[in-house]
């Protein structure tokens, strides 16, 4: 099926669809751009599929015609990373079933992670990581990796995935695991849609807590909260565990937040007063809540007009013994004008053990940090193109530090970067791609082969 505007060449033979080939005005612009707002590259359709059939379908036929592809969930990449000029964005949002069963969630790739969440909690149970904002596709975070205030005890969202149903850049709809293909399961998980289009996901479920108390613990130095973060992962004392970098006027203050599960009845004076913070906030949280608790923060951002804005962020990993030299150096030499007036700076160790897959790729050592500057191009601060420049150079200060990026952000980057990039797993990854996309008709917009 196809929308109501006139058919361009070369679709005018495109088989029949169990969804919609859109090539009206309002679907190839929301298709050409991305929460980044740094990057715009016009699709010439965009494919609502109906089923993965219709994924690959079209996958064969953009093959054949010599057209690119790439799946898109709620278009949160902030450099084009599913932009595709003068190709075929599929809209993964369509993919939206959700069957529990086994302690196990089997659910299209462009189910929303909230949306999810609320279904697993009726059967008591939960998704085991989440990332920060709830309102991103389960494909989209898988293709990236998925981050966020667990990965201590569970790792990377990626991490929890038993099963993928994937479509090849062959327009094969292949089931893939540990066990059964696991060349492509590897190269799926973290890669950034360069070897198939995740259609389909089976995901690991834990029981759900009903509530959290919910820890904010301040420090006065970079040294002082990576000393308590490194402890306290490591002991595995609380249930999830995060941390900002703060401007302030008088200069910058850290901030770790903590939770502890079903623990309305937790010893706060044995979780927390040994851990040296100039001040605790407790409160105790619905599980739901504390999960989603940044939905009432995007809101705001919205109302501000700062969400519409560009957003050139940076996500990085640096190796733990010298995350302390790095983000200092950094922050000392950083104004407010640079990241703009709503950026958020976070800083939080990474278990490299508790990640178990091979993407996204992390540094050397078993224990590392997540430190990204999520900038915002607000009224009188840096340009946008400015911002990304100074990623650039960020980049290559951690590159150089031995450590390495999480590829969401808005970095310019050379093959010979991405080769660097992913260093040992190369060879494995560019063979997946040759046997699953032989053609290289997928994504492009990540700008990898």
């Amino acid at each position: 099926m196809t929308s109501d505007a006139p058919v361009p060449h070369p679709f005018s033979g495109v088989p029949a669809l169990d969804g919609e080939l859109c090539f009206d005005q309002g679907a190839l612009d929301a298709a050409s751009a991305d929460f980044g707002r740094l990057v715009r590259e016009r699709p010439a359709a965009v494919l609502r599929p109906g089923s993965a059939r219709d994924v690959a379908t079209m996958v064969r036929y953009c093959r054949e015609h010599g057209l690119k592809v790439a799946g898109r969930g709620q278009g949160h990449s902030t450099n084009g990373q599913a932009q595709v000029p003068d190709g075929v964005v599929v809209e993964l949002g369509a993919l939206d079933s959700i069957e529990i069963r086994d302690g196990s969630a089997v659910v299209g790739a462009g189910v929303r992670w909230s949306d999810l969440l609320r279904a697993t909690l009726t059967e008591g149970l939960t998704p085991p990581a989440f990332t920060d904002y709830l309102e991103l596709s389960v494909g989209g975070t898988l293709t990236a990796g998925g981050l966020g205030g667990q990965i201590g005890r569970h790792g990377t969202q990626t991490a929890n995935v038993t099963e993928l149903e994937v479509v090849t850049g062959e327009g094969e709809i292949t089931t893939c695991s540990a066990t059964e293909r696991p060349d492509l399961f590897r190269a799926s998980l973290g890669g950034l849609g360069q070897c198939g289009i995740i259609t389909r996901a089976t995901l690991r479920l834990v029981p759900a807590p009903r509530t959290v108390r919910h820890y904010v613990l301040m420090y006065p130095t970079v040294e002082a909260i990576t000393a308590q973060q490194t402890r306290l992962i490591r002991e595995g004392r609380f249930d999830y565990l995060v941390g900002q970098a703060l401007l302030t006027p008088d200069g910058w203050t850290f901030m770790i937040e903590a939770a502890a599960y079903d623990g309305a009845a937790a010893d706060d004076a044995r979780l927390t007063d040994d851990l040296g913070a100039t001040s605790v906030e407790v409160q105790d949280v619905p599980y739901f809540d504390f999960v989603n608790r940044l939905a009432p923060a995007v809101e705001g951002l919205k109302a501000m007009g700062e969400w519409q804005r560009p957003h050139p962020w940076l996500d990085t990993f640096l190796p733990a013994a010298v995350v302390d030299s790095v983000v200092s150096d950094t922050l000392a030499a950083l104004k407010g004008n640079e990241v703009g007036a709503t950026a958020v700076i976070l800083l939080y160790p990474v278990l490299t053990a508790t990640c178990t897959t091979p993407l996204p790729v992390l540094p050397d050592g078993d224990l590392v940090y997540l430190f990204s500057l999520l900038k915002t191009a607000s009224p009188g601060a840096d340009s946008a193109e400015e911002m990304v420049a100074a990623n650039r150079r960020q980049y290559d200060v951690t590159r150089a530090a031995g450590g390495c990026f999480y590829p969401i952000g808005s970095v310019p980057l050379t093959k010979d970067d991405w080769i660097e990039h992913f260093g040992p797993f190369w060879p494995e990854f560019e063979a997946a791609r040759h046997r699953y996309d032989p053609a290289g008709v997928l994504t492009p917009g990540q700008r990898i082969f």
